[in-house]
């Protein structure tokens, strides 16, 4: 009889961990009724769909020809929307600041002019970090890093609102060394962010197909999916059950114990299964309740890597326009404390918009004042956060009328933290699993990047750690 392994968790890294799992018997678990995690799509009464989490894929770099190797395999090249190199949500994407939106500056010729909200050009502030010695602290935060090598402004504005934007978290906070590992390697090996980043650290070997070789060629920025991004999740779920894969859905753990032959017991809500092999996809937080008592060290690591939650407002107009075309917008908090962004959906994917089209765009809330909402333990409604986005699309882009259509969710805890020392929790964490050899494997966003292409790859690489050779998926 074959090993069997218990993936927990159905999101996108869970469901990448079963789908590259070549050992016989393998069992997915998912505590809710539906799988693909935070990535989902709802389709509108016209047809529209609307992104309730992630809602673009980056192609670049290894890790994103991975997944579009993945695409190719699971048969959805001919229902990929790709941006090109070429188009305005390539090309530009903006900051709100003091009332009024401003392009971030593109090329040489854009680093030489004055580019507000910067006071002057952004070619002084890569000048200066050309000159900075390299930091001695083994980490730093994102708001400290960036002051010390690009000067206050571009930390104030431009770092702070990227925090906000792929971590809605706070650039005080958040470390470099955990958030942008490759701008913390570049200094690290080239004293210089910028030089790193031009140098490089070698060209990473990446996979090959018609589809990563057409997105190289046409040098895609993002893509989705023509029936949203869910049908990934979706297409993996297919692929699992076809290889013989038991999906348990709407099974949630209760307790895992370390049995006297070294296998696991997982206990659910009436009945329990053993395993030889366990992959977590669950956030740390979740895992770390789960945990033996002897394992104790292992949980108090985990328990300490924390998660934020986002209010996502999908809006749609009828007859509206943008004043402006890209990818979107990021607010600092600065200007906002509460919008984090809003994200142009129509620009990118004007495939998506139904019929008759409709102008569709997201606002993200959350930062801190999500959480002191939460803290205080008022009611958090959906009739809250739709003002709140409404406002937010009204002052910020000029979409005054009422939206056609709208939907609100709040997600829980949806992102991870990834706070100064986040790397000291996960050097913890390994050292107890390696010295005590637990069968335990943790993929996820919780440990090394929160993207899409972060957590299928953290599932790749724990089914290699199960296989101990490169999977086939």
């Amino acid at each position: 009889m074959g090993r069997t392994v218990v993936v927990l968790g159905g999101g996108i890294s869970g469901l990448a961990g079963a789908s590259f799992n070549a050992l016989p018997i393998s069992i997915k678990m998912e505590s809710s009724e539906r799988l693909g995690g935070w990535i989902r799509s709802v389709r509108g009464p016209n047809g529209a769909i609307f992104e309730l989490g992630p809602r673009g894929i980056r192609p670049a770099g290894a890790l994103g020809a991975r997944t579009l190797l993945l695409v190719s395999e699971l048969g959805l090249d001919s229902e990929v929307l790709p941006v090109r190199g070429d188009h305005p949500a390539a090309q530009n994407r903006f900051l709100y600041v003091g009332g009024a939106l401003h392009a971030l500056p593109t090329g040489l010729r854009g680093l030489l002019r004055p580019s507000p909200p910067f006071s002057k050009p952004l070619f002084w502030a890569g000048l200066r970090e050309l000159t900075k010695p390299r930091g001695k602290e083994p980490d730093e935060t994102v708001h400290s890093f960036a002051q010390r090598r690009l000067g206050p402004e571009v930390a104030s504005l431009a770092m702070d609102s990227l925090c906000r934007g792929v971590f809605a978290g706070n650039s005080r906070e958040l470390s470099i060394r955990s958030c942008f590992p490759s701008l913390f390697q570049a200094e690290q090996t080239h004293r210089s962010i910028l030089l790193g980043l031009l140098l490089g650290a070698g060209r990473t070997p990446q996979p090959d197909s018609a589809l990563i070789r057409q997105a190289l060629a046409e040098r895609w920025s993002q893509w989705s999916l023509r029936g949203g991004l869910e049908m990934l999740p979706q297409a993996l779920e297919t692929h699992l059950t076809s290889r013989g894969v038991s999906v348990l859905r709407g099974q949630p753990v209760c307790g895992l114990s370390l049995q006297a032959e070294g296998r696991w017991k997982v206990s659910l809500r009436d009945s329990s299964l053993e395993a030889d092999h366990v992959i977590s996809a669950i956030p740390a937080s979740v895992l770390s309740e789960l945990l033996p008592a002897e394992a104790a060290p292992l949980a108090r690591a985990l328990s300490a890597i924390t998660a934020v939650s986002v209010a996502v407002v999908n809006l749609q107009y009828q007859g509206a326009h943008l004043p402006v075309q890209g990818f979107g917008h990021l607010v600092p908090s600065s200007e906002d404390p509460g919008v984090l962004g809003i994200v142009y959906d129509s620009v990118a994917f004007p495939e998506q918009d139904g019929s008759p089209p409709g102008l569709r765009v997201t606002v993200m809330l959350g930062g801190s004042w999500l959480q002191t909402l939460e803290a205080s333990g008022c009611v958090l409604s959906q009739e809250l956060f739709q003002q709140r986005a409404q406002e937010a699309a009204a002052t910020q882009l000029g979409l005054k009328e009422m939206p056609s259509h709208c939907l609100v969710h709040l997600h829980k805890n949806c992102i991870p933290q990834y706070t100064l020392g986040h790397w000291q929790k996960l050097e913890s964490a390994r050292q107890f699993l390696t010295a005590h050899r637990l069968p335990l494997t943790l993929a996820g966003a919780s440990y090394e990047g929160v993207a899409v292409n972060d957590c299928i790859e953290s599932g790749r690489q724990a089914a290699v750690s199960v296989l101990g050779t490169e999977p086939n998926s």
